[in-house]
């Protein structure tokens, strides 16, 4: 059987130079809204591209130019794709590892110059060590909240590096093996396909990664208040209908928590809107600090927030309730050296869920819960049974 022919070199480093300048295009249209490494990505692309070009001039142009300056170019790709990991988690950037291995590559390179084996052997290891660096980078000292991409680059990056370290073991135990860029060989036609579908790989995971975070974000911000970073009205309301009809179905007690912060108006106007803010954002720790993990807390509007308890009855909603508001009028909010006092009126309702209840009667019982609080001199829990239409109101104590 005829053996596989080696793939020309001079195509290959066609491939890899039309490859990376696509993606570099590519890069150029993601569009992040913040600074995410995606600059520092493209700029590696481009000097990748560069780097290959003046390889394919190999014997047109000054071994200085094809070969030192190539070679650390090289380096400079690899330097910018550290940036680019480390921009991504918003590090800041270890530029001693960044620019080292640089000078580093173009002293070796023109060292070496005449000497082809020297010379791939501390190409292979140095660029080896530089993603080493990359990956060690992508995952620590925290991985990724965005694993996919990171993974794609990992296995990407790992098996260039791998390829590299085994050709230069390969150079090193066989000496009489060692071509130029202008042979053919299969050590070669290896080499350069890698680094084609390396960049490809690798560009693809972190355009993913920055995709993952985009969504995460929107994500977060469709589900999130942005002052308080609790859950918002929207994210409230869906999840008290999945709760309430998963209550129905098996007839478990569920309570809700209305909570209303006392002359909340009273603080804009004196410590200004500001100093209300903060005193939003305390207050709605303050809530969290005490609930299971099951629950919820979210801001209702205004300084209105709901509390969901799932599997609570009716004392165990008014036990909890009266810790939360002593917790707030104990623990006064600190804003700009100040101790902003604070304290709040909540209405409760839990009931034993029906099938037929609404889960919009709950939170109806614990608004009028509220509003008798309020009538009452604030700075107290009520509590209002679930109004179901048609059956007659309870009488109040």
């Amino acid at each position: 059987m005829a053996s596989l022919a080696p793939l020309d070199t001079r195509t290959m480093m066609v491939m890899v130079i039309a490859g990376t300048l696509s993606m570099a295009l590519a890069m150029a249209f993601v569009r992040t809204p913040r600074r995410e490494g995606t600059g520092f990505w493209a700029w590696a692309l481009l000097t990748h591209a560069g780097t290959y070009l003046l390889f394919m001039l190999r014997g047109q142009i000054s071994d200085w130019l094809s070969i030192v300056l190539a070679n650390t170019i090289l380096a400079g790709t690899f330097a910018l794709l550290l940036a680019a990991v480390t921009a991504f988690h918003g590090r800041a950037q270890p530029w001693m590892w960044l620019l080292a291995p640089i000078p580093a590559t173009a002293l070796l390179n023109g060292l070496f110059l005449q000497d082809l084996r020297l010379r791939l052997l501390t190409s292979s290891f140095m660029l080896s060590i530089q993603i080493v660096l990359i990956v060690w980078a992508l995952w620590r000292p925290t991985r990724p909240n965005q694993p996919r991409g990171a993974i794609l680059i990992t296995l990407a990056l790992s098996t260039q590096g791998a390829i590299l370290l085994l050709r230069g073991i390969w150079y090193l135990s066989q000496p009489t093996a060692v071509q130029g860029l202008g042979g053919n060989g299969t050590a070669q036609s290896i080499t350069f396909l890698s680094a084609f579908i390396v960049v490809l790989l690798a560009s693809l995971g972190f355009v993913l990664m920055t995709r993952d975070r985009a969504e995460a974000i929107n994500h977060e911000l469709a589900n999130n208040d942005l002052l308080t970073g609790i859950a918002n009205r929207r994210l409230l309301q869906q999840t008290l209908q999945r709760d309430a009809q998963h209550a129905m179905r098996q007839r478990e007690a569920y309570a809700v928590l209305m909570v209303d912060i006392d002359h909340f108006k009273a603080i804009n106007d004196s410590r200004g809107h500001l100093a209300g803010d903060a005193v939003l954002r305390h207050v709605a720790q303050l809530l969290h600090s005490r609930l299971r993990s099951q629950d919820m807390v979210g801001r209702w509007g205004g300084e209105e927030f709901l509390l969901l308890l799932p599997a609570t009855d009716v004392s165990g909603a008014s036990r909890l309730a009266q810790e939360l508001r002593t917790l707030v009028q104990d623990t006064p909010c600190r804003y700009e050296g100040m101790l902003i006092p604070a304290q709040i009126s909540i209405g409760v309702c839990a009931a034993t869920l029906q099938p037929g209840d609404r889960a919009r009667w709950l939170v109806d019982a614990a608004d009028k819960a509220l509003y008798r609080a309020k009538e009452r001199g604030r700075n107290s829990v009520e509590q209002a049974p679930l109004l179901r239409p048609g059956k007659p109101v309870p009488a109040q104590g």
